[in-house]
């Protein structure tokens, strides 16, 4: 793996680089805060955990949740408090929100933080912050792991369906046509709405990996035609409404790929 200053230097000297790294990594050189949804590239259960705690009201639960988490140091299992007094105070459907954003917090950066801190100071020693200012996450990732260009025909390949779609159904034949339309950074930038990264293997599609190992590229039959598609990054899965023309199935996906820091993910 590149180090550091590699990394830095790739960027200043316009060097792509064959590497994969997580849209938290990418928020982090950009000092910018992570939502829930990121939390999905890195720990899918976790995310789910903390989602469903998020979308329930716990009211009379018993969930017994206080602010405070348990951790594994050194074999040493130890009580962590997210903040002063932190055990002594319950999770309620008040503060909720509160407790999902510090362990949030605790998870992206346990264990790393000094050196994610050493890496950002890094980073801004090499490039000025002036020149990456204007991108989000998803855009420097694009200038740093590069625009290979997308073989299609590997693509379509290497892809699964399920609940219904195949490779012949209308739906997933219109899918393809939208494909070859866009151009190539369209492309990347789908490929990085269901997967969380625009990097293509060396291997090619059939070793695209998910959050817990090899996963290729599914596409699942879901919603109505009037839905949005959506995106599973963990398993690389995107869900796919049944839509009644190439037009509104071509609208809706270019919709999702232009709009996905905002929606869609999950």
């Amino acid at each position: 793996m590149p180090s550091s200053r590699d990394r830095l230097l790739a960027l200043v000297h316009q060097y792509l680089l064959d590497a994969f790294f997580t849209r938290p990594f990418y928020k982090a050189l950009l000092r910018m805060p992570c939502s829930l949804s990121d939390l999905e590239y890195l720990d899918a259960e976790f995310h789910q955990s903390l989602l469903w705690l998020k979308e329930n009201d716990i009211t009379d639960m018993g969930l017994e949740l206080t602010f405070s988490v348990v951790e594994d140091v050194a074999g040493h299992v130890l009580e962590k408090e997210l903040k002063p007094g932190g055990k002594s105070v319950a999770v309620t459907e008040r503060n909720k929100k509160e407790y999902i954003e510090r362990m949030l917090k605790w998870r992206l950066e346990r264990g790393v933080s000094e050196q994610t801190e050493s890496l950002v100071r890094g980073f801004y020693e090499v490039v000025d912050s002036r020149l990456v200012a204007v991108f989000d996450a998803r855009e420097l990732e694009l200038v740093i792991a590069g625009t290979a260009e997308i073989d299609i025909a590997d693509w379509r390949k290497n892809t699964e369906y399920r609940s219904g779609y195949h490779d012949s159904h209308p739906v997933i034949h219109w899918f393809w046509m939208a494909i070859e339309r866009f151009d190539n950074e369209r492309r990347l930038r789908l490929l990085q709405f269901v997967t969380g990264t625009s990097s293509i293997p060396y291997e090619g599609f059939a070793a695209l990996r998910g959050s817990n190992g090899p996963r290729r590229f599914c596409v699942e039959k879901w919603g109505k035609p009037t839905s949005l598609p959506r995106a599973h990054t963990c398993f690389n899965r995107l869900d796919l409404p049944p839509y009644m023309s190439f037009d509104m199935l071509y609208e809706k996906l270019l919709l999702a790929v232009e709009e996905s820091s905002t929606f869609g993910i999950e």
